[in-house]
């Protein structure tokens, strides 16, 4: 008998804040356009979406970064935009910690009229983050723990703890996001 059967488990919610930050890319339009240009490219070369929650018109493979390196730029910008998100949660560096963080995941999303993303985290990801390439006026929010929409707008990066909840609710209007998984690893500095 292992330990596993042993040890009873009980899930318990408990109210609790977690930060979401938000962030403007749309001063950095390099890494914008580029990341367009690389979720075009992989539609062509990955016509076939990845299966998963997301009920989008198209969702590339979930290692896009490795695929196409045009996606590079972003992958820096919102690594570097979460080390500063970190830093507002713990008040410390990570560098100084011996820590850097990673994207292990990076996938791109195209939803039109009527598309969806059921409710779900990106546990255990330290931080997961969602970059709108486009998003229309009436495009539709994306929700956390099914309370606390937040409108999208074209160049906006939002930055959250993998854990926490989140859904897009069908849409009218036309949204395109890469969607990120960053992990924090150690370098023994």
């Amino acid at each position: 008998m292992s330990a596993d059967d042993q040890v009873t488990v009980t899930r318990t919610f408990v109210s609790t804040q977690l930060p979401l930050f938000v962030c403007d890319l749309s001063a950095m339009p390099d890494p914008l356009r580029l990341a367009a240009e690389a979720l075009q490219e992989l539609r062509q070369a990955h016509p076939e979406s990845t299966p998963s929650n997301v009920r989008a018109v198209y969702m590339s493979p979930w290692k896009s970064h490795t695929l196409n390196p045009k996606l590079g730029p972003l992958c820096a910008a919102v690594t570097n935009l979460a080390r500063v998100a970190a830093r507002g949660i713990t008040g410390s560096d990570l560098a100084a910690l011996s820590v850097e963080l990673v994207v292990t995941d990076c996938w791109g999303a195209i939803y039109e009229s009527a598309d969806s993303t059921s409710r779900h985290n990106h546990f255990p990801a330290e931080f997961a983050a969602v970059a709108y390439l486009e998003a229309a006026a009436d495009c539709a929010p994306i929700v956390f723990s099914g309370t606390t929409p937040v409108q999208p707008r074209p160049g906006m990066v939002l930055i959250f703890p993998g854990i926490l909840d989140h859904e897009v609710p069908p849409t009218a209007g036309r949204r395109t996001v890469v969607a990120l998984n960053l992990y924090k690893k150690a370098t023994f500095a």
